[in-house]
């Protein structure tokens, strides 16, 4: 038997005010967005916003149903509208936030697992890491380098070779 160790580097900052100016300015309209979400059922509402490589901003925010299994998650919701938007270009950075009508909004949460496996295959289409900047309302936020590494034995179009 092989043991096997998997491991990551991210960045804790105390506030958002420890940020960088692009990364803060980034994720002051991810939590505006949450404003924009549709969840009646939850009431969590999530706010993404893309930095393309282009310098464009792209949004997206979480959309629920009556029927939950059709529900999108701000995540893929922006992904989408990325790759509609604008095709050919790479996301440098996804600032992702949250307003939680029934409890705190001040730490960070991460994507989910299809979201995860979503992030992993745009940054395989454009051979491009993206970063992830994840905060709520207020309170300490994360920063990882690659959203891969919160999936790291995601499926992949290699494995269907």
């Amino acid at each position: 038997m092989d043991q096997h160790t998997f491991q990551f580097t991210y960045e804790m900052y105390p506030s958002i005010d420890a940020l960088a100016e692009a990364d803060a300015n980034l994720l002051r309209l991810a939590i505006q967005n949450t404003k924009n979400a549709y969840a009646p059922y939850s009431h969590f509402q999530v706010g993404a916003m893309a930095l393309m490589a282009n310098g464009k901003m792209v949004s997206g925010t979480n959309q629920e149903n009556a029927s939950y299994p059709i529900g999108i998650c701000a995540e893929r919701v922006l992904l989408s509208a990325a790759s509609s938007l604008y095709p050919e270009v790479a996301i440098e950075s996804i600032a992702i936030s949250y307003h939680n009508a029934k409890g705190k909004s001040d730490r960070p949460i991460t994507p989910c697992g299809i979201c995860r496996q979503s992030l992993v295959e745009y940054e395989a289409r454009f051979k491009h890491p993206i970063r992830l900047i994840l905060a709520g309302e207020e309170g300490r936020v994360m920063v990882i380098p690659k959203a891969d590494r919160l999936l790291p034995f995601g499926f992949s179009a290699e494995d269907m070779k």
